[in-house]
């Protein structure tokens, strides 16, 4: 039978939907009510299926986003989410039509970059994507932490930690969502819907059973809110009556480490609370080294998270700032024929001129590992060493290095 690979329309979502929950092996059929708050949110001319036979048997979509960049500028990104083969359907080449159609918009739409977050690392480096920002986790083993429970609800340097609801969230979290992406490389933008979602306020998929967590906000002294932290607990017990439970951290931002530490603080000093897990983090994150024994807690993931493909090397780049004042000539290439070619970088603190270039080039390198640079994440010392990078001209690494680099790690704490 012959396949189709297009736009899906109003009609057919409950069936791509029932598809992506194929794809990441969940199944069943969504409800009225989640395709209806699907839809409401939607922009149908970015979701692509492939059918057979009237039946969905690939997703992809893409939506829009802002990306916080190095130096706190925004840019515009192709978000995409989504992206599923039905098993019976796989290596049939329907991923690489939709994702050329997807990518092919996105350039026309002017949108500097495209980002992901990949499920598996081998699939998107062969559309020109790289690991732009990486993700860590912590175990940590309240009893050896260090910090004095008589303490947790006065939190060093003043300001408090208080209890709060779904709503309070839905209310005070964008500002200081707002107030974070203003200043962290990696962070992408959340809608109202991202809101009601994580707090209970819209409808969610059978598979995602809504249990309800606990908040709770950090107050500095002004009473605004710095802080804002989402658990859940579980509830196990030794065969002695010893309460052994993890409180697992859902979300947490923290826009100075006063608030970061005293959050930290409330955690581990619950009653019955034995294990902390901190949920997605920067790699470099101040968690361990806020702990009175930073012993106590055990890294359990260190994983590429962000992926980003650039679409415009001028305007990305320029969009950014630089660690030092410099120029480099850079040989872009592209397979794909949307953002290759050569580039001159006239960079500074304050900012940078990107334009095309006949100059002969100082770094040669791919679209990839050019996005892999992007936020600083990387080094192009290694990346030459690996030979993913071409320095054409002697001292061109140390050059890039030395630009590109940043002094604390870019974190993107969403999943989309």
């Amino acid at each position: 039978m012959s396949l189709d690979v297009r736009t899906v329309t109003a009609s057919e979502t409950t069936d791509w939907m029932r598809a992506v929950g194929t794809g990441f092996l969940a199944a069943g059929t969504p409800g009225e009510d989640v395709v209806a708050d699907r839809l409401a949110d939607a922009d149908l001319s970015r979701v692509q299926g492939a059918f057979e036979a009237g039946r969905c048997v690939a997703t992809f979509r893409s939506f829009a986003q802002e990306l916080t960049v190095v130096g706190g500028a925004t840019v515009r990104a192709d978000a995409i989410s989504g992206v599923t083969v039905t098993p019976t359907h796989r290596r049939r080449g329907l991923l690489s039509r939709m994702m050329a159609t997807d990518l092919a918009a996105a350039k026309e739409r002017g949108e500097p970059v495209a980002s992901l977050i990949a499920a598996e690392y081998p699939i998107y480096g062969r559309y020109g994507f790289g690991p732009a920002a990486w993700t860590a986790g912590w175990e940590v083993a309240v009893r050896r932490a260090g910090f004095d429970p008589r303490r947790s609800g006065q939190p060093a340097g003043g300001g408090r930690v208080e209890m709060v609801d779904g709503a309070d969230v839905r209310r005070v979290g964008p500002e200081v969502h707002r107030a974070l992406a203003a200043r962290q490389p990696g962070v992408v933008t959340r809608g109202e819907r991202w809101w009601r979602q994580r707090t209970g306020a819209a409808p969610q998929m059978d598979h995602e059973k809504w249990t309800e967590p606990f908040y709770v906000v950090h107050r500095a002294d002004d009473g605004a809110v710095d802080g804002l932290m989402v658990y859940d607990t579980d509830d196990t017990w030794g065969d002695a009556g010893q309460p052994l439970n993890t409180a697992t951290v859902r979300d947490m931002i923290a826009l100075n480490p006063a608030a970061e530490r005293a959050l930290w603080h409330y955690l581990c000093s619950i009653d019955w609370i034995t294990t902390v897990r901190s949920g997605r983090r920067a790699p470099d994150d101040l968690l361990p080294l806020l702990l009175p024994d930073p012993r106590a807690a055990r890294m359990v993931t260190n994983m590429d998270w962000l992926w980003l493909r650039m679409l415009d090397v001028p305007r990305a780049l320029e969009a950014r700032t630089y660690g030092t004042e410099a120029s480099l000539v850079l040989d872009v290439r592209d397979d794909a024929g949307l953002a290759g070619g050569r580039f001159l970088l006239d960079a500074s603190a304050d900012g940078a001129r990107c334009t095309p270039t006949t100059r002969s080039a100082d770094l040669a390198l791919g679209t990839g590992e050019l996005s892999t640079l992007y936020l600083g994440d990387e080094s192009v010392r290694r990346l030459v060493d690996l030979g993913r990078a071409e320095e054409v001209r002697a001292g061109a690494a140390a050059t890039a290095d030395a630009l590109f680099r940043t002094g604390r790690r870019p974190w993107s704490p969403d999943v989309f």
